[in-house]
């Protein structure tokens, strides 16, 4: 009889203690690509516009924590342009950003200062800018070369 309610025990013991494998999906919408505003970058020495692009601007603290994270792409005429409230050395990384980008990094004089180019989806590298910014533009990988813009070049941008 012992041995029965021993056997009993620990049969109870087992079956309670199984877990089931019950995994919840988390389904999160797709952030979708808000047009906030036009930039323009200019070419070094000339007065001819090389790029036109719409943007989405960041400058509350969520916002650019969170830029182009958890975004499957983005259109090759749209950009993020990152506004910040004082001009400082800055670092960017890809941790949660779906697709390769160019980083490029402006002064306060509204001059490209460096780029980081082709950075990697998913690398959480810190990628710097080099020199001081107050801004900040994230365009698809590659652009920057295709377009062929330089340290020196300027930007302009108008808000909606």
């Amino acid at each position: 009889m012992f041995v029965l309610k021993r056997l009993l025990l620990v049969f109870l013991l087992v079956l309670t203690s199984c877990k089931t494998d019950s995994k919840t999906e988390i389904k999160t919408e797709t952030v979708a690509f808000a047009k906030e505003g036009n930039l323009s970058i200019w070419k070094i020495q000339s007065d001819s516009t090389k790029v036109d692009l719409d943007i989405e601007i960041a400058e509350t603290e969520y916002e650019t924590q969170t830029g182009l994270m958890y975004r499957p792409s983005m259109e090759k005429n749209r950009g993020m342009f990152f506004i910040f409230p004082n001009v400082s050395v800055r670092s960017f990384y890809m941790k949660n950003t779906e697709f390769p980008l160019d980083i490029i990094y402006i002064d306060e004089n509204q001059k490209i200062v460096s780029f980081q180019k082709n950075a990697k989806a998913y690398d959480e590298t810190s990628l710097p800018s080099n020199f001081p910014a107050k801004y900040v533009l994230e365009i698809n990988a590659g652009l920057s070369d295709q377009w062929g813009l330089k340290v020196g070049d300027s930007i302009s941008y108008t808000r909606n």
